[in-house]
């Protein structure tokens, strides 16, 4: 029965999986890799998964990026600049991006308001 719905495209993985990238890319704002594991956990195989993560590039993923920590910013205007990397990356790292994106996401953010970067580490732990 199964094969049948697949023969007439009413269950279609690689479908589904590039929907699935697309929407919650744009609307929770999820990196590859956390995109990736959501995939895997609704049983979507390997090659499929890795086929629809590879539609976002690096630079979607780093404008995304770059639109989370704007809309946080804000918010932790009055916290220490670490206490605020922190904050802000962890945020970054809860949706599956690398510590090393995230960090520089965060550090540009700051150096954007205005605010110096010098004193914190050069680098994610």
């Amino acid at each position: 029965m199964l094969a049948r719905f697949s023969d007439v495209g009413l269950i279609d993985d690689e479908a589904f999986a590039e929907a699935w990238v697309s929407s919650r890319h744009a609307g929770r704002g999820l990196a590859r890799k956390a995109l990736a594991a959501e995939l895997r956990t609704r049983g979507v195989d390997e090659d499929t998964v890795r086929d629809a993560v590879d539609q976002l590039d690096s630079e979607q993923e780093m404008e995304t990026a770059r639109r989370l920590v704007a809309r946080k910013l804000m918010g932790t205007r009055s916290l220490e600049p670490a206490a605020r990397v922190r904050r802000l990356a962890g945020m970054l790292a809860r949706k599956g991006y690398s510590g090393s994106l995230a960090y520089r996401v965060v550090r540009e953010a700051l150096e954007n308001e205005g605010h110096p970067t010098g004193d914190l580490p050069d680098e994610f732990e």
